[in-house]
């Protein structure tokens, strides 16, 4: 019975088996760790890329479209002439004149009901363009205007009326106090939801 105690064999088989299931599970970490770092690397090129999206969307709606929607929003063709500047990237303008002249010009408290001020802008958004991508889908951009501070400003696009320093006038000047717009913006590729990026505009006018 002793010399069954004291007997040592199987013991390389055992502690070749540790070895091997510690082997096995330190492989099965880096495999993990690598396939979770390709995934993370897929997604951020993901994202990325709709952040450009999104910020290409921006400079065209804020310097090109906001400009011409400032001086059509009162005509009886608004939604026709706004998109027929703007073909080349598809715009829709979703929401109509009337909603849109008191979204320009009155503060938020007394915009219509039918004029959306949810943070989402996807949800009845006031206009969407499509970006066309180099390789995949194209990226769809919706915009709204969420909030309205009412200023002073002439939103024909004229300026206001008044006198230059060097100038005589009777006319008083009022100080200039700009509309200030808070407007959100999403970046989507078109069939694919999480590619997507969302931006937050503060625009005075």
């Amino acid at each position: 019975m002793l010399n069954l105690i004291r007997n040592n064999d199987g013991i390389v088989l055992v502690t070749s088996l540790m070895l091997t299931l510690i082997s096995l599970t330190i492989v099965m970490a880096l495999l993990y760790m690598v396939a979770q770092g390709i995934k993370s690397s897929g997604q951020l090129r993901k994202y990325h890329t709709a952040v450009e999206a999104s910020y290409g969307g921006t400079e065209i709606m804020v310097k090109d479209i906001m400009p011409i929607i400032m001086q059509n929003y009162s005509s009886s063709s608004f939604k026709t002439t706004v998109e027929g500047a703007f073909t080349g990237v598809s715009l829709q303008m979703l929401s109509d004149s009337k909603c849109m002249r008191r979204k320009l010009t009155n503060a938020t408290a007394s915009w219509p009901s039918g004029c959306s001020n949810t943070p989402n802008p996807k949800n009845s958004p006031d206009m969407q363009i499509t970006l066309n991508s180099a390789s995949g889908s194209p990226f769809i951009v919706s915009s709204k205007i969420v909030d309205t501070v009412a200023g002073n400003s002439d939103t024909s696009g004229l300026q206001l009326e008044g006198s230059g320093v060097a100038e005589s006038s009777s006319l008083l000047t009022p100080q200039h106090i700009p509309y200030i717009y808070r407007m959100e913006i999403q970046g989507e590729r078109q069939g694919n939801s999480t590619a997507q990026a969302n931006i937050e505009v503060l625009y005075a006018y």
